[in-house]
């Protein structure tokens, strides 16, 4: 079962938790049908204990091409990339392990509670990260992939890579159940769940502004047949035939103009 709301519907309706608006259903909400355009990214967020890793780990199973961007951000501030060089040029050596790796504590200490200095770092590391996420993309786009998921945790708040995402997945599960999922999984108290809950923006809010929202506030089994469903409904669309089609006549034509220029240098030496 699909139940379909659109944007003003979501908007007005998410005051009350997914489970009041549709008891035992657990169903795949999208705000917008899907259109045909060129090849799309997803980019898929979740919340602190909302069941977003259990969720990628059903789309890996069904053979989706998963990026993680937090092993992306982490791979390119490793010694000899430019990154590296550059944090440490801008934050000096006290931000390095012995063994020469970002000490990521100390330099999250020092950007803590300053914009500025946040910015600063954002703007050396977030080029390399859209440049090598842009590389993994373009492999799975070759091996024939019909969309790639992107596993961003913080897509909503930096916004920074919105602009190439064609749809949006929010993985939900109703405040209570976050919270008990968090302290039951850290072994923490009420108080400590509730402020590390209380230190991300709100599920209901990315909610609102994503594409897809999967309640996970259920059984595990509705919540996996929801991914099943938007699997299966994001491989019929083809939305990403026009790109694929117009990268392979450029690869063509390149191969074309090599193809030629080698049979004018072989015949005129």
């Amino acid at each position: 079962m699909s139940c379909w709301l659109s944007s003003g519907d979501l908007r007005d309706r998410l005051s009350v938790p997914y489970s009041a608006l549709f008891p035992g259903s657990g169903s795949i909400i999208s705000r917008t049908s899907l259109f045909p355009g060129k090849m799309f990214l997803v980019g898929l967020t979740g919340g602190i204990a909302s069941g977003k890793s259990s969720v990628i780990q059903v789309f890996q199973q069904l053979g989706c091409a998963v990026i993680d961007v937090d092993i992306i951000a982490r791979h390119v501030v490793q010694p000899g990339y430019p990154a590296h060089r550059r944090i440490v040029e801008a934050f000096g050596t006290e931000v390095l392990l012995e063994n020469g790796d970002i000490n990521r504590k100390v330099l999250g200490d020092l950007i803590f509670n300053q914009p500025d200095r946040r910015q600063l770092l954002n703007a050396i590391t977030h080029p390399e990260i859209q440049k090598e996420m842009m590389k993994e993309t373009f492999k799975y786009f070759l091996r024939g992939y019909r969309y790639v998921i992107l596993d961003i945790p913080l897509l909503f708040e930096t916004k920074k890579l919105l602009k190439y995402m064609k749809h949006t997945v929010v993985v939900y599960c109703d405040r209570d159940t976050q919270l008990v999922r968090l302290m039951r999984r850290n072994s923490l108290n009420r108080e400590e769940a509730e402020a590390r809950i209380n230190a991300q923006l709100p599920l209901t809010d990315k909610a609102r502004m994503a594409r897809h929202v999967l309640d996970n506030s259920g059984e595990w089994s509705i919540t996996k047949r929801q991914v099943i469903l938007l699997h299966a409904e994001l491989e019929r669309s083809l939305e990403y035939l026009p790109l694929r089609l117009g990268v392979l006549t450029c690869l063509a034509g390149i191969a074309s103009l090599l193809y030629l220029l080698t049979r004018y240098f072989l015949l005129y030496p």
